[in-house]
């Protein structure tokens, strides 16, 4: 008997430890980070912006003919779902509460302004943003999501740069700067290791396509996802 406590603790403990992890990130054009994806138990995606709102759930479905290729919207969630009844907070209403066993709660009234109605933890994952005490660029925005910390560039860097993603954990992303040719600036340089190059002015017929690179890299055990 207490062979079987202690497997169904070990078992208990590993959908907990599942269900925080940070499986995706998704830029958009190769500039812009759209979102940031949570795997919980049962392979469903929470996706959320870098403000802190939920913006969709549901279970990534793969192509037949490319095994690379998924669908860029995901499909949805079969299972239990769960929203903020009247009687909560008036942050709270209406809201996300929960995806299958992934309680989702929120920062209330009494928060600040740069965190209040914003996610605070997805199931045991506690989330946290930058205060009115940082660069006015990243104010708001996440900064951490369980351990790992989420960093964006600010205002004293590069004018192109402003604002976007950094550094996810001990991954860092670079971008072509202002001084680059038009069709590439701002876009993805590297993730970690992995370098992007794309078609410049130069090459007109396909400008600011991806040249070398994959769309769907998985870095430092996260997925780097260039829509």
């Amino acid at each position: 008997m207490k062979k079987l406590s202690l497997l169904f603790s070990l078992f208990a403990l590993a959908i907990s430890s599942y269900a925080q992890e940070i499986s995706q990130v998704n830029i958009s054009g190769g500039t812009t980070l759209t979102s940031i994806a949570l795997l919980t138990d049962r392979e469903v995606l929470i996706r959320i912006s870098e403000d802190g709102k939920v913006l969709e759930w549901g279970v990534e479905l793969q192509s037949v003919r490319n095994s690379n290729y998924y669908a860029p919207k995901l499909q949805p969630y079969m299972g239990r779902i769960e929203y903020y009844g009247q009687e909560y907070d008036s942050v709270f209403k209406g809201k996300l509460r929960s995806v299958g066993s992934a309680v989702i709660t929120y920062y209330g009234m009494s928060e600040t302004e740069q965190k209040r109605g914003k996610i605070r933890s997805i199931g045991s994952l506690l989330l946290d943003y930058y205060s009115f005490f940082d660069n006015k660029a990243i104010q708001g925005k996440l900064s951490a999501i369980g351990g790992t910390v989420i960093g964006y560039y600010t205002s004293f860097d590069d004018r192109v740069l402003i604002g976007k993603l950094k550094t996810v954990g001990t991954t860092t992303l670079t971008y072509y700067s202002s001084f680059d040719d038009k069709f590439i600036r701002g876009k993805i340089k590297s993730i970690g290791p992995v370098s992007y190059n794309w078609y410049t002015s130069l090459e007109s017929q396909y400008g600011g396509g991806l040249k070398s690179g994959s769309y769907r890299q998985r870095i430092g055990g996260v997925t780097y996802i260039i829509q």
